[in-house]
């Protein structure tokens, strides 16, 4: 950890660094960081260690790249945030680092929920909602879903399932009408509506939305794949091919 502490600080000196490493800020490396992120997940999902180990040092990096600028203005060091995450872990686990005993999971989770309110609360001077806290660059669908859970959680949410796919149907509907209208504002408009419901389905059904999403864009990848290749076997181009000539190789994939 020193050692890497050491090269970034080398990369940043304003006198002998890197030009590139000295022009950056949290702003320029914050895609970076949200981008390394996503690689450690991809090589975790792909069960490759190897990648998973140099992905986490990628990512560790940015952390570290991160701190080192806060250092450079003064405002925090990599030591901070290091020890600030550990006491928040043992601040949040009292029933391992401390005497707290719970009887159950759903116990467990209402005292970890009540920790992160008085967090957030602690954060804030202005007037504290249970959707304060998650994160504006999350994926759409991952935030829409916590911020249906955080609402949820405080009583704003349907006790049965029914309501909620009727309210899939009703947006279905209004966006049949925006479309009709050929209103491209209300189209929008409608469509984040209708993909809002579909998350909430989702949420209730437990079942996560990015993942679910992320296994039919796979699916569907493959299945096209698959036409491409028939398509090129019979000496054809795709572009050649009517829909319905299409959708026979595309049922022929789906077999």
């Amino acid at each position: 950890m020193s050692s890497l502490l050491d090269v970034m600080a080398r990369l940043r000196d304003p006198e002998s660094g890197c030009p590139w490493d000295i022009a950056q800020s949290f702003e320029t490396i914050a895609p970076y960081t949200v981008e390394e992120a996503y690689e450690v997940a991809d090589a975790i999902e792909r069960g490759d260690m190897n990648e998973l180990r140099e992905e986490l040092g990628d990512l560790l990096l940015q952390v570290v790249f991160h701190a080192q600028m806060a250092k450079d203005q003064g405002l925090f060091e990599f030591e901070d945030v290091a020890l600030g995450i550990a006491s928040k872990m043992i601040e949040r686990h009292p029933h391992v680092f401390g005497d707290i005993t719970f009887d159950s999971e759903e116990q467990r989770k209402a005292h970890w929920e009540a920790l992160k309110q008085k967090e957030r609360e602690q954060k804030s001077t202005d007037a504290v909602s249970a959707i304060d806290g998650v994160a504006r660059a999350l994926p759409a669908l991952t935030r829409a879903e916590k911020i249906q859970k955080r609402a949820a959680r405080v009583g704003f949410d349907w006790q049965q399932f029914e309501p909620v796919i009727d309210k899939v149907d009703e947006e279905l509907a209004e966006l049949r009408e925006a479309l009709a209208d050929a209103d491209q504002s209300a189209i929008e408009d409608e469509l984040g509506d209708l993909l809002f419901s579909v998350t909430n389905v989702a949420r209730h059904t437990k079942v996560d939305p990015e993942q679910a999403l992320k296994k039919a864009t796979a699916k569907f990848e493959k299945r096209f794949r698959y036409v491409e290749l028939a398509v090129q076997a019979k000496g054809l181009n795709m572009s050649d091919l009517s829909i319905e000539e299409l959708d026979l190789f595309w049922l022929e994939a789906k077999a």
